[in-house]
């Protein structure tokens, strides 16, 4: 599948170095030391809606990370995924009317053109579920000899040959201090785990089951559904978290430097994803996992269940600068959890004018000491607001009047495109 376009990153005088990370499994911050190669993984959406604020402050931060390790010379690889196919992209596509391939497309292209307005670099490799079926099939016809998975019997309406991930089983055979086991990077206690598994594509409650928190890993095709030739798994589709595994390993390194996505993938997707990479292979999936905060509106955090969206689209075809809208985001560190408003976005804004004004006005000698600051913010935990602020005050200071020079506006410039995405 094709990723969206790159705009053209300006090169900046110097480098960055090594970066400071809260590494949510481990739950301190991880030393990442520069390097020739860095790579990472972020989730992509389930395209049957457009992109809101929470999944663009997700790839914002992520792409954060991204500029920063270019700025330090690495070559970056990175990949996404699309779950092009599951059950709220047929859901809505049964309530709509609308083939479900179709809403589909309509959905990835429109995340895409949000993406390219919100000055987000774009994955190297940007895979759908359907296309990576011929990968995922053998990978689970491993598991089953494996003794990792096994096959349900139906029950209650379901069809004989659902094919399930053992959670206990795998970490039963956890063996060294690299192996997976269950709880290794969401840190939640098992009753915790059985509580919100089933908001978040889970199915605790199945009779059958060896254990509640066993993940599909094959659903068996159902009447009206699509499905695909599984091999000696019948026809069917793939669950959710093997499809960003196999997709992982297929085009990263094992491990990858750093597995990305919101808080809320924490439990269960990057914990069932990281116990299928060491079934699979007995490496870890990734180094490091970082996670963003959630976006919330009206009290409740924003999400396409509950529709309180505050959707990227809807603000570009109102006339809303998408400069702004990464303004806003990026004023809020992306591990807390944030409230998007009116006057956010207005403060934003008036930001982005703000410091539009005083480019033309940049001191002399000021580019490259507001460089530094904004590299030593974003080093720390990716501190977005740390050098927002820094950029404030340098405006401040260049509309108080002074010998202005040309070049350092210049400079400043391409340092907040380069660097913070922000493009005046």
């Amino acid at each position: 599948m094709k990723t969206w376009l790159q705009a053209p990153v300006p090169s900046l005088p110097g480098q960055g170095g090594s970066i400071r990370l809260w590494d949510s499994a481990r739950s301190e911050l991880a030393e990442i030391p520069a390097a020739a190669e860095q790579s990472m993984y972020v989730c992509g959406i389930t395209p049957y809606d457009a992109t809101h604020l929470g999944h663009a402050a997700t790839y914002v931060a992520f792409d954060l990370l991204n500029r920063v390790w270019r700025d330090a010379g690495s070559v970056v690889a990175y990949v996404q995924n699309t779950t092009d196919v599951d059950d709220p992209l047929l859901e809505r596509a049964d309530a709509t009317g609308v083939d479900w391939r179709t809403l589909a497309k309509e959905q990835i292209a429109l995340f895409q053109t949000d993406m390219e307005a919100l000055n987000v670099l774009p994955p190297d490799h940007y895979i759908g579920a359907v296309e990576s079926i011929p990968w995922i099939v053998p990978e689970v016809e491993r598991l089953l000899d494996e003794g990792l998975a096994y096959q349900l019997a139906g029950s209650e309406g379901e069809p004989d040959g659902d094919i399930y991930y053992d959670v206990t089983e795998a970490t039963r055979r956890a063996d060294s201090p690299e192996a997976w086991r269950l709880g290794q990077v969401s840190h939640l206690t098992v009753a915790e785990m059985i509580e919100v598994f089933g908001e978040r594509g889970g199915d605790p409650d199945r009779p059958g089951k060896h254990s509640p928190l066993d993940p599909i890993l094959w659903r068996e095709a159902r009447l009206g559904e699509p499905h695909w030739d599984g091999g000696t798994l019948g026809r069917g589709r793939p669950g959710w978290h093997i499809e960003c595994t196999v997709i992982a390993q297929r085009f990263l390194p094992a491990p990858f430097t750093v597995q990305g996505g919101g808080s809320d993938l924490a439990f269960p997707h990057h914990e069932m994803g990281a116990g299928h990479a060491w079934s699979l292979h007995h490496v870890p999936l990734a180094h490091h996992f970082a996670h963003t905060g959630m976006v919330g509106l009206d009290g409740q955090k924003m999400s396409k269940s509950l529709g309180n969206l505050v959707l990227v689209s809807r603000l570009r075809a109102a006339g809303e600068e998408p400069q702004a809208v990464r303004l806003a985001i990026l004023a809020n560190h992306y591990r807390s959890d944030w409230e998007w408003t009116a006057e956010l976005f207005d403060a934003s804004k008036a930001r982005l004018a703000h410091w539009r004004n005083a480019i033309p006005q940049a001191p002399r000698g000021s580019g490259e000491l507001l460089l530094a600051e904004i590299r030593k913010a974003l080093a720390d935990d990716l501190d977005a607001p740390r050098a927002l602020a820094a950029v404030d005050k340098w405006a401040d200071d260049a509309l108080a009047g002074g010998d202005s020079e040309p070049a350092d506006g210049a400079l400043v410039t391409a340092a907040l495109d380069a660097l913070l995405g922000v493009r005046l």
